[in-house]
């Protein structure tokens, strides 16, 4: 029998090194004993347990002596330091408490951790919680994990081996990881998208004012506003829904299963939204009348504002045309990551429309000095106007195209349009139409039932209670949903399209959880401030317009909290387009439609003239309450029963609770300065400045007490940018 080895294969093996006074065939604890043959074995009887098949692949067993087979370099001794002590063998190891158990059918969950929420398990402290959404998108966004390496248990000898000290060479740090995360580049587009969003809405509002400034906010008015409508309904209504919400999803999949990285599909979607809305806008030119009787009987019953209209509709109707083409190449650019180009262009658009009522301001004087309408605009007034509107849209559009060939994408048209997935598109977009109509179906009838209602208030002497009201106030009201809402959405969407695509419906919850519950952080005030605050708003923007601008401020108090149910849905909706279902949203805004169509037909029958578009205000949020209960039980039924609802229904609640008494005292502040100042200028503008610090200040004091993690969260990351 060989001798025993006392070297470092007692370490080698797990087990102590056997002491100077241990007889050669004590066995060691802990180490594998190797019998000795007895000496009188019979070579033919042989114990069925002494042969022992997988003691040749023991190498721990090998005798370095007289084995030829063993490698000593494969088996050096462990380093100093990281000897461990053998544990028992065969131990089983210890269960979790409460792990799955397959003898009980429905496993009681383990008890919810001590504290007011499930998601705050390691206090309620904000800045030393780290919560689930904003501030794990933030905190954690450079954190690249690396995926494990299939193949590293094959060099796990060479891996081990000791190194001599020539060949300890010192290994240079590495290097930082980049923070351009999935997280970072999804808050760097919404940034750079909320950014433009707010530009152009602030030069948006300029627009307006000046148009208020110019021609009133009266009859007049409303003549030019169903005009300017008129070509956004019908491209709407013939393709934008589809190009916004269907073919986004199919372009994302060309750039991912195309080998031309979707150019091909890109350039033939192009050419296929030239052609189509080519020949849609020379039909619509000529039908002009038609149109504009449809929108407002009531105007086309007049001869002299008839022709006015008429007049208007045919300079703005070809914008619809350049409208398209901006749509389709920004969606392009979105596809492929670059999301400023679509929120900025537009405000080219409204520098050249201001440029134009500035113009018409000074050839012709203002509103207060001229009071014009309809019977003393000269023809050459109508067709400034008319140019300059359809100017914007063109200079808008053409803005597009430097910033196409940044991105590498040379736009040409392509007429092939069969067997490249365009009808597969064609057939998603079918509902996507229906729905577009109902919402449209509609806007025209409280088009029709304001313009009515204002010109009849009008004639009482209340300016300003018509469909000019009506769109100025809902222009005011869509402004925190434009930054916040579709900015935050607009980045996440191809994101959900993939996962969507992908089949992970866990990451499609989060995302949309997370849509709702970071946007909801400024839209609940917001909706609770136009409550309070709706009226020196108006008061303050549209002043050069005259007594009209009250009136404008209660269609906003009107309009005020329908946009948080108004928010909800486009961030619900979303998930339906991301798989592709275009028949859910149709469903949807029939109901949406038809609540708001009844509730302005009530309102226009009921209220007094003055204040039916008021009414017609308020049902508008009452549509989108409606519809929202809905679509939320349709999407979390479609993602398995889960959708969130508890964290996202506490944010709601204890938002709504925080603003509650803001709002009251940031009423009753405004209210007070109003009637020691007036409602002028300045005592509009003093009386906002007012209500705005008491409802931040008290929001923010009540909010802070509820312990909303999504405001924490984005406090304690301003105060991180700040402090750096």
């Amino acid at each position: 029998m060989n001798a025993p080895y006392d070297g470092d294969r007692a370490q080698g093996t797990g087990g102590p090194a056997p002491s100077q006074g241990t007889a050669p065939g004590t066995p060691v604890p802990g180490q594998v004993p190797v019998p000795a043959p007895a000496p009188d074995r019979d070579p033919y009887v042989q114990h069925a347990y002494d042969y022992d098949p997988y003691r040749s692949q023991d190498l721990s067993a090998q005798d370095p002596v007289d084995e030829v087979l063993y490698d000593r370099a494969a088996h050096p001794p462990p380093a100093p330091g990281t000897f461990q002590e053998p544990g028992p063998l065969y131990a089983a190891p210890s269960a979790p408490v409460y792990s799955p158990d397959p003898r009980v059918w429905a496993q009681t969950p383990p008890p919810e951790p001590d504290g007011p929420s499930r998601h705050l398990p390691y206090g309620d402290h904000a800045t030393t919680t780290e919560f689930v959404g904003v501030d794990s998108l933030v905190t954690r966004a450079s954190e690249e994990q690396p995926e494990p390496d299939a193949f590293a248990h094959l060099y796990r000898d060479q891996e081990a081996a000791p190194r001599t000290p020539a060949e300890d060479v010192p290994v240079a740090a590495p290097a930082p990881s980049k923070p351009a995360g999935r997280a970072t580049s999804l808050l760097k587009s919404s940034a750079l998208m909320a950014a433009g969003t707010i530009v152009s809405r602030i030069t948006g509002f300029l627009r307006t004012l000046v148009i208020a400034a110019a021609i009133g906010v009266g009859t007049f008015n409303d003549t030019y506003q169903i005009a300017n409508t008129l070509p956004t309904m019908i491209y709407v209504l013939v393709g934008g829904g589809a190009l916004n919400a269907v073919f986004i999803p199919q372009l994302v999949r060309a750039m991912k299963n195309d080998d031309d990285g979707g150019e091909a599909y890109a350039n033939r979607l192009l050419t296929l939204v030239v052609v189509l809305l080519a020949g849609i806008t020379t039909i619509c030119v000529l039908a002009a009348p038609v149109f504009i009787t449809m929108m407002s009987p009531k105007i086309a019953s007049d001869p002299q504002q008839m022709d006015v209209a008429v007049a208007f509709a045919r300079y703005c109707l070809p914008t619809m045309f350049f409208m398209g083409v901006h749509v389709v190449l920004g969606q392009i650019l979105n596809a492929r990551g670059r999301f400023g180009a679509m929120m900025w262009t537009p405000v080219l658009n409204n520098i050249v429309v201001i440029a134009t009522f500035g113009a018409f301001i000074w050839a012709f004087g203002g509103f207060t000095t001229s009071g014009v309408n309809a019977t003393t605009v000269t023809p050459e007034g109508v067709r400034l106007l008319g140019l300059g509107t359809l100017l914007g849209l063109t200079v808008q559009a053409l803005a597009m195209l430097p910033y196409l060939r940044d991105a590498g994408f040379k736009p040409r048209l392509r007429f092939d349009w069969k067997g490249h997935g365009l009808g597969k598109a064609a057939r998603l977009a079918k509902w996507t139409f229906f729905f577009v109509l109902a919402n449209q179906v509609g806007l025209v009838i409280v088009t029709q039932l304001a313009t009515w209602a204002g010109s009849v208030a009008e004639g009482q002497g209340h300016p300003g209670t018509g469909i000019t009201a009506y769109n100025y106030a809902l222009l005011l009201w869509q402004m925190p949903q434009a930054i916040i809402t579709v900015s935050v959405m607009t980045a996440v969407l191809p994101r959900i399209s993939r996962s969507a695509h992908d089949g992970d419906a866990a990451a499609v919850r989060d995302d949309i959880s997370y849509g709702l519950r970071t946007s909801a952080v400024a839209i609940v005030p917001c909706a609770f401030a136009f409550l309070a605050l709706g009226v020196p708003m108006a008061t303050l923007l549209y002043a050069g317009s005259g007594s009209g601008a009250q009136n404008i401020g209660y269609v906003l108090m009107a309009f005020g909290l329908g946009l948080i149910p108004y928010s909800v849905q486009y961030v619900v909706l979303r998930g339906f387009y991301a798989y592709e279902d275009t028949r859910t949203p149709f469903y949807n805004t029939v109901i949406v439609a038809a609540v708001n169509a009844a509730g302005s037909a009530v309102s226009f029958f009921v209220l007094p003239a003055r204040w039916a578009v008021v009414g017609m205000a308020a049902s508008y949020g009452l549509g989108y309450a409606v519809g929202v209960g809905v679509a939320w039980r349709r999407l979390r039924t479609r993602l398995g029963g889960d959708l969130d609802g508890a964290h996202v229904m506490r944010t709601y609640a204890r938002l709504t609770g925080a603003c509650v008494p803001a709002a009251a005292v940031a009423g009753a502040a405004a209210y007070a300065v109003t009637q020691w100042l007036g409602s002028g200028v300045l005592g509009s503008a003093t009386a906002l400045i007012a209500g705005g610090i008491a409802l931040a200040a008290v929001f923010l004091i009540a909010a802070k007490r509820m312990r909303i993690e999504e405001l924490n969260a984005m406090v304690g990351m301003v105060r991180g940018r700040l402090g750096r």
